[in-house]
């Protein structure tokens, strides 16, 4: 089977990786000029969609696919749509557009009954103070990630600041919440409506990226997990989605809030290749074509580091425990070049590993 994947990034390679073994063909769409393709090189064709391209055109320079995934969630509308003419699209292109954009997002949610972060939307920060209180947090309906197209608003200086600027029809401004702790479920659904999820897990952001995750988390009431499976379900069931999907949530006083939800493989979700069966990469895979859902069971405590602006490090840095996954991509400050996984038989056995690797590799503690 050939499967076509929009983005060129490191989560197509990972696909890409693991849809090898399984007898897949992979081919790539490059839908931002100038995008950086050196994640992908030698797993198949890289093609350059140009707006207006007639979606006969750019299907059979793929080689014909017959499936269409996406590695994110900002993705023209019109690609899709287009796409969707020629052959399969998972997840669907209503799917993405439900969650694409943090506004509609937040109406999903809030139509589905499923709590999240109090906002408002399209408004000056001097108008969303009246309804919600400082600190708050400016946010991009679309194309922030990784901290960016994001501000804290701190002071009524911030307030009048982020006022002076246009643009504030196209932000959405979130209460900010001063939870105990990130976690995050990673659930996958295929074609004939079976859901899976694998164990919740444990976040560490700074500067609003994602440094380090544990899972299954630590000491999370049970309540919590049975929350957090309810709620990506009626989100997974009510726009059809096929394929894996990420849920961020705080806990707050022991509840589960809802902070943002990704249509796509997830960074959290990258310690799965190393304590489960079947990584987040192959059931995504194992979902849009077709095949039955592989075991979301983790086998192992298990945890993730980000390599963030690093170099490849070094061969003793690594242990027995610890596998590498380097993105092959061109090194600059505060960009995820590759990441380690971890597995360990307690999660104190295995924070010290991953301590121990920080340490070595000028990082800071994993111990939160």
């Amino acid at each position: 089977m050939h499967i076509a994947i929009i983005g060129c990034g490191q989560l197509s390679r990972m696909l890409a990786l693991a849809g090898i073994p399984l007898g897949f063909r992979f081919s790539f769409i490059a839908d931002d000029p100038g995008q950086d393709t050196a994640c992908v090189e030698q797993l198949g064709a890289v093609v350059h969609w140009r707006p207006g391209q007639a979606p006969q055109e750019l299907v059979a320079a793929l080689g014909g696919p017959d499936v269409v995934t996406a590695e994110k969630e900002q993705i023209d509308p019109d690609l899709l749509r287009a796409l969707e003419t020629c052959c399969t699209v998972h997840p669907n292109p209503g799917a993405f557009a439900a969650l694409q954009d943090r506004g509609r997002e937040k109406r999903l949610l809030a139509d589905l009954g499923i709590p999240s972060t109090p906002h408002v939307l399209g408004r000056t920060a001097a108008a969303a103070a009246a309804s919600l209180s400082l600190p708050m947090v400016a946010k991009s309906c679309r194309g922030g990630y990784d901290g960016r197209n994001q501000q804290l608003l701190r002071t009524p200086e911030d307030i009048a600041a982020y006022d002076a600027r246009a643009g504030h029809a196209d932000y959405i401004i979130e209460q900010w919440i001063p939870f105990e702790r990130e976690v995050s479920l990673i659930s996958v659904r295929d074609r004939a409506g079976h859901i899976k999820h694998y164990p919740v897990t444990e976040n560490v952001h700074e500067s609003g990226i994602l440094r380090h995750s544990i899972a299954p988390a630590r000491n999370l009431p049970m309540a919590a997990t049975r929350a957090a499976h309810d709620y990506a379900a009626r989100v997974l069931q009510a726009i059809d989605y096929v394929g894996v999907m990420a849920m961020e949530c705080f806990i707050v006083q022991g509840e589960l809030l809802v902070n943002e939800i990704a249509p796509r493989v997830h960074n959290s979700g990258h310690w799965t290749q190393a304590g489960c069966k079947t990584s987040q990469f192959e059931n995504h895979l194992r979902a849009i074509t077709g095949l039955p859902l592989g075991s979301t069971e983790n086998h192992s405590i298990a945890g993730m580091v980000n390599l963030i602006g690093n170099r490849v490090p070094a061969e003793a840095a690594l242990s027995t425990h610890s596998t590498l996954h380097w993105y092959n991509k061109t090194a600059k400050p505060g960009r995820k070049l590759g990441h380690v996984n971890f597995s360990g038989s307690s999660h104190d056995e295995l924070l010290q590993r991953m301590d121990r690797f920080r340490r070595e590799t000028g990082a800071a503690s994993a111990e939160t």
